[in-house]
């Protein structure tokens, strides 16, 4: 009994230490020495910059550009700004202020650029986590390495861009028109997607990752959180990151460091200060560092590469890695070890066949239940618990509480079902059904998803728990507890990382990674014959998150809710409402939309939406505000050739932050000049804004210049009705509409226009 409690118990160690040695556990103090990066140090910088909202435009943006600027002129540097246009692929033109320093190396070689930004997001982030933890993580990194008064080899860039958030157009005027760009040979990108947790490393690259993945091994970062099954994911999905910029423009590869949990926080006003995970700032700290100093002075010239690495982390061996030219034969060489270890086992009368037939049951019926229980979970919680869908993210405050409770739910599941078919002495054949369950699903990522490979290290040491158990009735119960941990410790953060990163409706990754991951651990567990009862206790301990779980679920200042409201004046017809975006109305929003708001055509018509496809829900009639509407003048309409040229000057009479312009996605745009700058065509179009989505055609966010040049053709046929909305921030400090503030148990929404006054004015071209 002794050894079971014992075996028991290391794998819970396993679990535990998977995910404590993910990150430093203490923070780096004043007292560190000067060579070394402090995380205090770098609070003093970070407290200094995340004390108001400070997205581009805003008179708080000035400011931390000249506390950035004044941080890196005290540590020697000669700073300068990029100051220009650009129009990007979101559809965004702004005018970003990048700034840029360079300490010059003892090589004519590459460079190595620090990246990150220094806007935060419209119009309510105070920008601490993302990406004020970047801006200081570089600001402290470079005093540490400055400190050691020692010239590197190669040139090292600083770049802090501005309007990232925006569509990435600081890093765009940067790898398209900076001379700098063409001397960069590999980029470090500091970045984040919430307000805590680890930091991971995602490559970017248009080639192969085995040179980038060698030298990060080289580098040896203390608490690296890297693994390939991410980076082929990543490579899948739309990406954006200023990185994708110099990636898909400059062909420059680059490292993202960004951390992904509390994932509520991110763009809100919660992202300040107080909130900032100290731990997750000193884990950035000891990515930088020991990278700066190593590709500071390594090779840049020979990163590329067409091959690529399966790689993965695990506590004490740090990062591992292989090249994708193993994945087959390491496959093979599993499956046959494990058909001569069925045959072995067979022979020897260990395994028996009945009792392997009988043990796929539960292992099958375990991940089907699981993933429906994780499939259908979130959809359940939003049907019980519908302000949960008001957190725009998918990831309520306590998420975390629910990926507990889903994940001793799916245990327990797999305990009773395990139990069912225990017999004394018939582990070894229970064994069986999961390595061959795990070498089809290893099969399978073999060929679709081979980033993932790495799963094949669980199931060797899964052959040598059976080679054992084949070997032995009545194995040291305690070694087989040992040969769990390889498993545990790669597999077991997964389960948090799927549902933290991408929303609870992620829930069926956990539950499915806990049914695969528990069919390995039964060469410990088929020996207990109480397994109902671990089951029962897991069941019991499940409820009690989600009970904790439900007397969290409501708002309050700790978790306050996130909603909308904007008003909107349409010019053109005299009528205005108060719009919002927000399911359920709160008393807040009541007092202007009311307790029977319309949901009326008018409302939903109008375009604006959110990053997750959610537009306007609900509008009441208001009171029309004495707004100064935008002058537009048409300075020039001529028709050469059957093609119309159309010149428009647009200038807002009143403070405004952002401009939005519509058409019609029929309308046809031959060319497309903002403000001295041409809209380019995509390849093999013969007209601009082709393959647009929507009706969309860009948005334009106010830095110095607030007029508008507008230069464009048309075919002479068409009638051309461009809809603008002018939009200002200022609805809550307006007097003019004297809305109170929020409670302190609200904040507004983000991902979507925002506590903004809009002037609604069609353009006619016939």
């Amino acid at each position: 009994m002794l050894k079971k409690i014992t075996a028991f118990l290391l794998i819970i160690l396993a679990i535990y230490l998977s995910y404590s040695a993910l990150m430093p556990s203490k923070i780096s103090g004043l007292d560190a020495p000067k060579n070394s990066f402090s995380t205090e140090r770098a609070l003093v910088h970070l407290k200094a910059i995340s004390k108001k909202p400070h997205y581009i435009g805003s008179p708080e943006h000035e400011n931390v550009r000249n506390y950035i600027v004044k941080s890196l002129n005290d540590l020697g540097l000669e700073t300068e700004i990029q100051d220009e246009y650009s129009f990007t692929d979101w559809g965004t033109i702004t005018k970003p202020k990048n700034i840029l320093a360079r300490i010059k190396g003892s090589d004519n070689s590459k460079a190595l650029l620090l990246l990150t930004h220094y806007d935060s997001n419209p119009h309510s982030s105070f920008g601490a986590s993302d990406a004020g933890s970047g801006v200081v993580t570089i600001l402290e990194g470079l005093r540490a390495f400055l400190s050691e008064n020692k010239q590197p080899k190669n040139d090292i860039i600083i770049l802090i861009t501005d309007a990232e958030e925006l569509g990435l157009n600081g890093a765009d005027t940067f790898v398209n028109k900076h001379p700098w760009a063409k001397d960069v040979g590999l980029a470090l990108n500091f970045e984040a997607r919430g307000s805590g947790g680890p930091s991971y490393m995602l490559i970017e690259t248009n080639g192969g990752n085995q040179n980038l993945v060698n030298e990060f091994v080289k580098a040896n970062p203390d608490y690296p959180v890297a693994n390939s099954l991410a980076y082929s994911i990543y490579k899948m999905l739309p990406n954006d990151t200023d990185l994708t910029r110099f990636r898909e423009d400059g062909d420059i590869d680059g490292f993202n460091f960004a951390f992904i949990d509390d994932h509520y926080d991110y763009h809100t006003a919660l992202d300040n200060y107080d909130r900032l995970d100290r731990n997750t700032l000193e884990h950035q700290g000891s990515y930088l560092m020991p990278l700066l100093h190593h590709f500071s002075n390594a090779n840049l010239n020979n990163l590329k590469s067409d091959a690529d690495d399966v790689y993965f982390n695990v506590p004490l061996f740090k990062t591992i890695s292989y090249p994708f030219s193993w994945i087959l034969p390491m496959l093979i060489l599993a499956i046959l070890i494990f058909i001569a270890l069925v045959f072995y086992g067979i022979n020897k009368r260990t395994l028996d066949s009945k009792h392997m037939a009988a043990a796929f049951l539960p292992g099958i019926a375990a991940v089907l239940i699981n993933g429906l229980v994780g499939y259908f979970g979130w959809k359940v919680l939003l049907a019980i618990y519908p302000q949960y869908g008001e957190i725009l993210h998918g990831f309520p405050y306590n998420g975390h509480l629910y990926i507990w409770a889903f994940a001793l739910f799916s245990t327990g599941v797999c305990m009773w079902l395990y139990n069912k078919v225990y017999k004394p002495e018939n582990t070894a054949s229970l064994v069986v059904p999961p390595l061959f369950l795990w070498l089809v699903i290893c099969g399978v990522i073999a060929f679709k998803l081979k980033g993932a490979s790495f799963f094949i290290i669980p199931v060797y040491f899964g052959l040598i728990s059976l080679f054992v158990l084949v070997r032995q009735k009545h194995p040291n119960i305690i070694l087989m507890a040992l040969l769990l941990f390889p498993a545990l410790m790669i597999l077991s953060p997964f389960i948090k990382m799927f549902p933290v990163g991408l929303g609870l409706k992620m829930l069926i990754a956990t539950t499915l990674l806990v049914s695969l991951i528990f069919s390995l651990c039964i060469s410990v567990f088929g020996f207990s014959r109480y397994k109902n009862r671990w089951a029962y206790a897991l069941f019991l301990a499940s409820l009690g998150f989600f009970i904790t779980a439900h007397f969290q679920s409501g708002f309050n200042e700790e978790r306050p809710k996130p909603n909308s409201l904007v008003y909107i004046l349409d010019a053109d017809n005299d009528s205005a409402i108060w719009g919002t975006y927000d399911t359920i109305l709160d008393d807040w929003t009541k007092t202007y939309l009311t307790d029977n708001p319309d949901t009326s055509d008018n409302i939903k018509k109008t375009t604006f939406g959110s990053k997750y496809d959610t537009g306007f829900t609900f509008s009441k009639k208001a009171n029309i505000k004495p707004l100064d509407q935008p002058y537009i003048d048409k300075q020039k309409d001529t028709i050469i050739d059957n093609v119309r040229h159309i010149k428009l000057f647009i200038s807002p009479q009143r403070y405004v932050n952002r401009l939005e312009f519509f058409a019609d996605s029929t309308n046809q745009f031959l060319s497309f000049n903002i403000n001295g700058l041409d809209v380019q065509k995509a390849k093999g179009e013969n007209s601009v804004f082709k393959k647009r989505k929507s009706n969309r055609l860009f948005g334009f966010y106010v830095a110095d210049d607030n007029h508008l040049e507008l230069e464009f053709t048309t075919p002479a046929s068409q009638k051309t009705e461009i809809m603008l909305y002018e939009a200002s921030f200022d609805m809550l400090e307006n007097d003019m509409f004297n809305v109170t503030k929020r409670p302190k148990t609200m904040i507004p929404k983000p991902f979507v226009l925002n506590d903004a006054v809009i002037i609604k004015k069609k353009i006619t071209i016939e």
